[in-house]
């Protein structure tokens, strides 16, 4: 197998795709053997930096055509890159460089890191190719199981670890890139992400530029108002984001045509309330492809497929992907019933970095632990019911926190929620409950004693909460997921 940089980056030039547009930003597009010749300008940049082989080149820059080339630049030349979080704060950073121990760190020129730091080497992305050629690099001869880059997972759980992915899992986007969604060179590609996250890279970089399509690339962060002007101007076809953002982007008057030109919708990164699905629809138009993903496999291994998606449901398994839902004991659970989803997939990681414990007991031979708690329906669709590390017990039965949150979004009240367990005092476990008012200037004790009250009747006893608390906003990381291991912090007053 050659380097995957190869099919990515020099294979749409050969192929005569040199003067179509790959990247879209604000500043004016980049064409294919543009963003070749900036790749191999960072090849040489890097490579005169002393960098080889399996050393890895970390990545801390917003998205655009010098990630991208910084990227695939380190892949070029057989090193690991390694995208990195522009949000951590420094200690965070600090841990990720310690663990990861890059032979470069590769920033924008007004970056807030202290280029004397030891962690590592740091270099701005001008300086790094202000005086290296564009000469081709070619890349280094590469096996499908070598190295080509890590990525950190997002934080849900207070401790990212850095999934170990290798050349064979890039060419494997094509799965679900192709297969499921029908990518072609005729796609405009726009995701909400960021490049550093496993759903962006694969859905806003290596799928359009596999299928030889252009994909937008902001250095901003997103907000409604800078979507609705990306989908005025741009005109993708199609468009990713999570729960959180559809829910922003529903609230914020935009109107009905905004999204007139994409083909699809597509959401993950956490369960899709049936509610949120139904709102968008009736709203723009447009079905939402839920589906689930993870930072070990980068793409969706269950997705509903483009005109048949159904709310509340992950859909079906990718091509190329197998899938059981077992119990905890490994025995393969009845149609019907919830058990952990586990995937065997070609776009998965081979290990965790430095995480012998941990990578045994999520990658099982060929398989992945996915840690997500599913239903497979009698059709083979799959229903999510959350987090078998968020699920806990109640009088002796279990409380799904998914299920509470969904009652609790039919209020009118309510904008979001987030549920998980509370000791009372005697040590007995209750649901407690995080609310964000709709309205900002609500009551906050009124809102609580109406929420009591319809919580009364739409709830079983065993999933009533203890208490509920009125929040301006819930943790979250980056891409969106909720932080349960931080309301968990804030209920025993961390």
């Amino acid at each position: 197998m050659d380097n995957a940089a190869a099919l990515f980056i020099d294979g749409p030039v050969h192929e005569g795709h040199g003067d179509r547009a790959a990247l879209v930003t604000p500043s004016g597009p980049v064409t294919y053997a543009s963003l070749q010749r900036l790749t191999d300008r960072a090849a040489h940049g890097l490579r005169a930096l002393g960098v080889e082989p399996e050393q890895r080149v970390a990545i801390r820059l917003p998205d655009g055509p010098a990630w991208a080339a910084t990227f695939f630049g380190a892949i070029k030349l057989g090193a690991v890159a390694v995208p990195i979080n522009t949000r951590l704060a420094p200690a965070a950073l600090d841990t990720v460089l310690a663990d990861c121990r890059p032979k470069v760190l590769v920033t924008q020129p007004t970056t807030d890191i202290d280029a004397s730091a030891p962690a590592a080497p740091v270099r701005d992305f001008d300086s790094l190719v202000a005086d290296a050629p564009s000469t081709p690099v070619r890349p280094e001869p590469m096996g499908p199981d070598a190295m080509a880059f890590w990525l950190y997972t997002s934080g849900t759980t207070g401790s990212p670890k850095a999934a170990v992915h290798c050349h064979r899992t890039l060419p494997a986007c094509r799965h679900y890139g192709i297969d499921v969604l029908g990518v072609t060179s005729a796609d405009r590609i726009f995701a909400t992400s960021r490049l550093f996250f496993a759903y962006a890279l694969g859905n806003a970089l290596l799928i359009p530029l596999l299928a030889r399509a252009a994909t937008y690339l902001d250095p901003a962060w997103p907000d409604p108002a800078a979507v609705a002007r990306v989908m005025s101007e741009f005109r993708p076809t199609l468009f990713f984001s999570v729960p959180t953002m559809y829910a922003r982007l529903l609230r914020a008057n935009l109107p009905s045509d905004a999204f007139a030109s994409v083909r699809a919708c597509v959401s993950a990164g956490e369960r899709l309330p049936a509610e949120i699905y139904e709102a968008w629809r009736a709203r723009f138009g447009v079905e939402i492809l839920d589906g689930i993903g993870a930072t070990e496999t980068i793409f969706m291994v269950l997705s509903n497929r483009p005109g048949q998606s159904r709310p509340g449901s992950l859909g079906f398994p990718v091509p190329g992907t197998e899938a059981r839902v077992l119990d905890a004991d490994g025995r393969p659970v009845a149609v019907g019933e919830e058990g952990v989803l586990w995937v065997r997939t070609p776009s998965q990681a081979a290990q965790y970095w430095k995480r012998l414990d941990q990578s045994r007991r999520t990658f099982v031979g060929d398989w992945f632990r996915t840690g997500d708690v599913v239903r497979r329906e009698p059709d083979g669709a799959h229903v999510h019911c959350g987090r078998e590390d968020d699920f806990f017990k109640v009088a002796g039965q279990w409380v799904v926190p998914a299920d509470v949150e969904s009652v609790l979004l039919r209020h009118p009240g309510v904008l979001e929620s987030g549920v998980v367990a509370a000791a009372e005092a005697g040590g007995l476990i209750k649901p407690f409950v995080f609310v964000v008012a709709r309205d900002a200037t609500a009551e906050p004790e009124a809102l609580r004693a109406d929420l009591q009250r319809f919580l009364e009747g739409a709830l079983a006893p065993h999933q009533r909460p203890r208490e509920i608390r009125i929040v301006a906003e819930l943790p979250r990381t980056d891409t969106g997921k909720l932080q349960r291991y931080r309301l968990r912090q804030l209920v025993d007053g961390q």
